[in-house]
């Protein structure tokens, strides 16, 4: 059995960056092509299912009703998802009946954990758990929201919320990773505050469902992905002081950690090409997200690979071409899994590469006109559709964090998403 500890994530790295560096190229495999009448099609298909969404949501809500309310919102996202991204039944039903589930469970049973977290601290939890959740069934099980899932994934709004803050210092933060990490490491210090108490108990329950002596790889992880947020607390904050090899590591290191855990957590334990599928997910996750947020990083004056070249004033057709070009490194990796229908492999390119062509198209003036109109060719919506939409949706938050409220209201207790961990009910302040 591999261990995971920060000698193996470094080298790790090291290959994932020599992987990346050789995807450099002038050009890409793209996949899909829609004209113009196809487009507008989609586009429609994407308005009728807004707009039904919205008349429900708009709605008086009837307590008595709120099953069959939240069963007319599934299958509108059902005929959203057939229509304008071109799903097959399968992919549907893992969406509908698999993944919002993790969704809505996580939400209630956060909700019940701690009342003071705010709607998009769960949204961030519900993605780490949905990246979680994505690779069960490719390592052989169902997906399922766990109790070290779930505890693992209300992490975040804790510890990297924390850690994100400009307003605190980074000897602040310093003193707050260290205690951290001796809690990860199975040493449990009286909590100084109610966020050390709450991360406690969420470390708890990951011990409880993955006993130190029997799963050495798990804790392995979640100290790896530690040592990695700490080394991005010293991440580069100005565009000479550091370069693109600096950037690089670190992106590699903390998104390659990142889903190595969540992917220990989904199993227990990893093989080598488990583990090796895993980190390079992780760093392409992790680069994906640095090219969506790459005004933002300007802003803040957090610099990556992308914004690193965009305050250079460099266009970004290169790494996108090269973060294409590496995803299929990736998509090999995962072939080589035993695990996972073709349905559903395809289904994790898709989305992904659905997130690539929105971060091109609102991001569109760090572009090649050249670029844009190709990337444009290959995307079931026009980009100024995307852009329209993600305004309006923008200014409509109000409405749409109902969505989440409408979903929640049939939902079952909240420690009914955990089978089979009875322990776990207990674990609430």
């Amino acid at each position: 059995m591999e261990t995971f500890d920060w000698s193996w994530v470094e080298a790790q790295a090291e290959r994932t960056a020599a992987a990346w560096r050789q995807s450099a190229a002038v050009s890409t495999k793209w996949t899909g092509e829609y004209t113009a009448e196809q487009q507008v099609s989609c586009e429609s298909s994407y308005d009728e299912a807004l707009r039904t969404v919205e008349y429900e949501l708009q709605r008086a809500p009837d307590p008595s009703g709120a099953p069959e309310r939240k069963q007319r919102i599934v299958e509108c996202f059902g005929r959203f998802s057939a229509r304008a991204l071109e799903l097959d039944g399968e992919s549907i039903n893992v969406l509908t009946e698999e993944f919002l589930p993790v969704g809505t469970g996580l939400a209630q049973w956060a909700r019940h954990f701690d009342a003071a977290l705010s709607m998009p601290s769960i949204n961030q939890a519900a993605r780490n758990a949905w990246t979680a959740c994505g690779l069960q069934p490719l390592l052989g099980t169902r997906i399922q929201l766990t109790p070290s899932i779930l505890g693992y994934s209300l992490l975040y709004p804790y510890s990297d919320n924390y850690l994100d803050d400009e307003a605190i210092t980074a000897e602040d933060k310093l003193r707050f990773s260290r205690r951290f990490r001796s809690r990860l490491k199975g040493v449990a210090p009286p909590a100084e505050d109610f966020r050390e108490h709450a991360m406690g108990t969420l470390v708890s329950m990951i011990e409880r469902q993955y006993p130190r002596e029997q799963y050495p790889q798990v804790f392995e992880c979640l100290l790896a992905i530690h040592r990695a947020q700490e080394e991005s607390i010293g991440q580069v904050s100005e565009p000479h002081a550091g370069h693109d090899g600096n950037c690089l590591q670190v992106s590699c290191a903390k998104g390659g950690s990142s889903v190595l855990t969540d992917a220990c957590l989904a199993h227990g334990f990893l093989n080598e090409a488990e583990s090796r599928f895993a980190f390079e997910w992780g760093v392409l996750l992790q680069l994906g997200d640095d090219l969506q947020d790459v005004r933002e990083d300007l802003r803040r004056g957090s610099f990556t690979l992308f914004s690193r070249a965009a305050a250079s004033r460099e266009e970004l057709d290169g790494l996108t071409i090269q973060l294409l070009n590496f995803s299929e490194r990736v998509w090999e990796r995962m072939a080589q899994l035993p695990h996972g229908t073709p349905s559903y492999r395809e289904l994790m390119k898709m989305s992904w590469r659905s997130l690539i062509l929105r971060a091109v198209a609102e991001s569109h003036d760090f572009f090649s006109a050249g670029f844009l109109k190709e990337a444009e060719r290959h995307s079931p919506f026009r980009f100024e559709f995307l852009r329209a939409r993600n305004e309006k949706l923008a200014s409509r938050q109000g409405l749409y964090a109902s969505l989440f409220g409408a979903l929640l209201e049939a939902q079952q207790p909240a420690t009914s998403a955990l089978t089979n961990h009875e322990q776990t009910r207990q674990l609430t302040f």
